[in-house]
């Protein structure tokens, strides 16, 4: 178990974004499309950089059953990524942000710099998601507080350190995220917290942090799940990132079982498919007859 004394959430105000109680309502969890417009991101870097092609994935994942799009202009793949500049996050998505916004459901964008967060916002995405959960730019948390957007603070480390105990790592960073949340004033119904598979984490502690999720609910926040594509699923059967569906397929059910509530993946429809499944079998088995 986690050993750690955990900070409240910063207490609700009538300020909390709309958009996370209308996701968060259903008997399954909502599904977050990825849409990278970026020529390095590990999985599909390079596939969405021309304005055309990103509007149409995210018609495609909309169409598919995506209930937020997640879009991301700078990668954030734990090795080999290239740092961008903020101008030139903001110079790929200045193209195709306005239209996919138009698309008509919430858009996320996913940024560590408060400067293209607050432009997003502007152009009218709805969510904040953080890599680095409000420690690394000093001036998100109170970007996020002033707009009263919801933001996804999700666990990161610099590197990969197999000899931590990666649940009390994680806990301990969503208690000082928590801390500068609750100094800028952020309200508690806008923050979901994202552990970060795959990011800092070695496999193994990948899994266990899928394994041990529901600790993570002694924060009294909806957790998000990005296991799509992720390196963990090729330690397990060796496989490259477009192969790995079924993998990320069960970690994900593995997630949605532990209480995740939002489902972060590359492969909308069959994620789809498979939590509404899974939660059609279950009602089955709180309400069927024997």
């Amino acid at each position: 178990m986690i050993a750690t004394t955990s900070r409240p959430a910063p207490a609700a105000s009538p300020a909390d974004h709309p958009v996370l109680p209308a996701l968060l309502s259903r008997p399954y969890p909502a599904v977050m499309g990825v849409l990278n417009i970026t020529p390095d991101s590990f999985s599909d870097g390079g596939q969405f950089v021309a304005p055309e092609r990103a509007l149409a994935q995210a018609r495609r994942m909309i169409a598919e059953g995506a209930d937020i799009i997640d879009i991301g202009a700078e990668s954030t793949r734990p090795y080999g990524a290239q740092p961008v500049t903020a101008d030139e996050e903001r110079q790929r998505l200045q193209p195709i942000l306005a239209e996919v916004v138009s698309l008509g459901v919430p858009v996320s964008i996913d940024s560590m710099k408060s400067s293209v967060v607050a432009w997003a916002l502007d152009a009218g995405a709805a969510i904040a998601n953080d890599v680095w959960g409000l420690q690394r730019d000093p001036d998100m948390a109170t970007l996020v507080a002033a707009r009263h957007c919801p933001v996804i603070i999700m666990h990161n480390r610099d590197r990969a350190d197999a000899s931590i105990y990666i649940m009390q790592d994680i806990a301990a960073f969503f208690t000082r995220s928590l801390d500068i949340a609750g100094k800028a004033g952020i309200a508690s119904g806008n923050i979901v917290l994202d552990p970060g598979i795959g990011f800092g984490k070695t496999p193994e502690q990948s899994m266990t942090a899928l394994a041990r999720l529901d600790e993570l609910r002694i924060f009294g926040l909806p957790l998000l799940v990005g296991a799509s594509r992720k390196r963990f699923i090729s330690s397990v059967t060796p496989s490259e990132p477009r192969q790995r569906l079924g993998g990320s397929i069960a970690a994900h059910l593995v997630a949605a079982k532990a209480g995740a509530r939002i489902i972060r993946t590359h492969d909308v429809s069959e994620t789809v498919q498979a939590l509404r499944v899974a939660a059609a079998i279950e009602s089955q088995a709180i309400g069927g007859h024997e």
